[in-house]
């Protein structure tokens, strides 16, 4: 009761007098005939929605509606643009879902637990000598997990509540900072997808980023190969590593003390016995990681190799032949969120593009920045920052951005290659430092385990500030000065 009485007492005092707010200032705009872009409404409406704690992908529909609706658009035509453009985003969201099958697999096999026991039980050590030793160890632990997580390993933020609980007290007898930890693990997850094409890479990159940039950009005669998405993301990439340096480094560097539980295995793992694996789940398992990269390096079908992965690890006995259904589904639980909102970010794009009301836009933009480069490219970033923190995912921004970004970009004189990384960087930032993004939620649920890491201030805001910052600054120089 209390808690229905709190989610009412929320939509009373904050979002239903935001709602009110909008309603009024688009009233007042209305009466005294300020034109209003049917594209920036929309964009609006999406971000309020999802800030206001409207699900993403009801705030993408509704705003699609209201758009559409402001640009004069009839209702059976609004529904045949949203409906038409599901298809393309579908393909992702079943690629998603299967790999997310694929995950709860391989997590299944008990190799993610065998190595986090090793792991505390290797470095369950004490002294002054060790100590440094020790955390740098566990740091690069945990890097080498964030990058493996996205690509060779595809088992997204699944890793992190397995991984980092065991190590917990460890953690607190060296005094680290949880805030760094959770810097690594966004940053580490975030470079990872941004920059190799394989594993979740390959759907940002080549089935996200490059489709819809060839898709959009052929109107300006823009044209990208595969080979250059991971030179545009470079330069981001770099600026998320930089940040993450500087939290390890220098933000975070100092020890904080957390409460140590009387028993050391309090917060170690849910299952206290020992944990053998033997030769067959780990032949098995290896046999499942290689088909996976082999059919995304010769076939670029990450679908196909997840979907045979998880056949193999279900022939394999390393689970019950029942269970089968019940790994799948856990998969599409741990995907279909991201899966829907990808969906149906591609339709939403679209309805951008129907309203006609983009090419003013951009017009009106290019008039603003003139051609000022160094200016267009800041604001378009901070823009891209502030609609991906609104829902939390860079993979479904970039058929949002991609109608508006693409022709500014050629507008303004941008290289293709500039073009991409700025589409990239823009839909991407964000992602680590949003409230609702699995990299920030998976952190936290990791962290969090003995009751000491807060999300907001102990994951949301490190995780912003030095992920996006750095992101933002070298993404700037790169698309001004070195590839535009």
């Amino acid at each position: 009761m209390l808690s229905a009485y709190r989610e009412d007492h929320f939509f009373l005092s904050r979002a239903l007098p935001i709602l009110g707010i909008l309603a009024i200032i688009y009233g007042l705009l209305w009466v005294l005939a300020v034109p209003i872009n049917a594209v920036v409404l929309a964009i609006v409406l999406m971000v309020v929605f999802c800030l206001i704690k409207i699900p993403v992908a009801v705030s993408l529909l509704s705003a699609a509606l209201l758009g559409g609706l402001h640009a004069r658009m009839a209702f059976p035509d609004i529904l045949q643009v949203l409906n038409d453009n599901l298809l393309s985003g579908a393909q992702v969201g079943m690629t998603y879902i299967m790999v997310g099958a694929f995950a709860v697999a391989l997590a299944r096999s008990g190799i993610l637990d065998w190595v986090a026991q090793k792991m505390a039980s290797s470095l369950n050590r004490d002294g002054v000598n060790v100590r440094k030793q020790v955390k740098w160890m566990l740091f690069s632990l945990f890097i080498v997990a964030s990058l493996l997580s996205q690509n060779l390993i595809p088992v997204h933020i699944a890793f992190i509540p397995v991984l980092i609980p065991p190590l917990l007290g460890l953690m607190n007898r060296l005094k680290i900072d949880r805030r760094a930890v959770a810097c690594i693990l966004a940053c580490g997850i975030s470079a990872s997808y941004l920059l190799l094409p394989f594993g979740f890479g390959a759907i940002y990159l080549n089935e996200i980023l490059l489709e819809n940039f060839n898709s959009v950009g052929a109107a300006s005669g823009y044209a990208a190969t595969a080979s250059m998405a991971p030179k545009a993301m470079f330069f981001p990439v770099m600026g998320i590593l930089a940040g993450m340096l500087f939290a390890v480094l220098i933000t975070y560097r100092k020890p904080r003390d957390y409460t140590q539980p009387e028993k050391l295995d309090t917060y170690v793992a849910p299952v206290q016995e020992k944990i053998e694996i033997g030769l067959q789940p780990l032949l098995f398992t290896a046999l499942a990681v290689v088909v996976v990269l082999l059919f995304q390096i010769y076939f670029d079908s990450l679908f196909i190799g997840a979907m045979i992965g998880f056949m193999i690890l279900g022939f394999s006995g390393i689970y019950r032949w029942q269970a089968q259904d019940d790994v799948f589904t856990q998969g599409v639980r741990l995907m279909a969120e991201i899966a829907v909102i990808i969906t149906i970010a591609s339709s939403f794009g679209a309805l951008l593009t129907a309203t006609g009301d983009i090419d003013p836009l951009v017009q009106s933009a290019t008039q603003f920045f003139g051609d000022n480069k160094l200016f267009g490219a800041a604001v378009m970033l901070i823009v891209g920052l502030f609609i991906t923190i609104g829902f939390g995912d860079s993979f479904a921004s970039v058929p949002i951005l991609a109608p508006i970004y693409i022709p500014l970009a050629f507008a303004l004189g941008f290289s293709p290659l500039a073009a991409l990384a700025m589409l990239g960087a823009s839909a991407a930032l964000g992602d680590a430092g949003s409230p609702a993004s699995t990299l920030t939620l998976g952190a936290t649920a990791g962290l969090n385990a003995d009751g000491q890491h807060d999300h907001i201030k102990d994951s949301v805001i490190p995780t912003f500030f030095h992920a996006n910052i750095g992101m933002l600054l070298f993404t700037w120089v790169a698309v001004v000065w070195l590839l535009g």
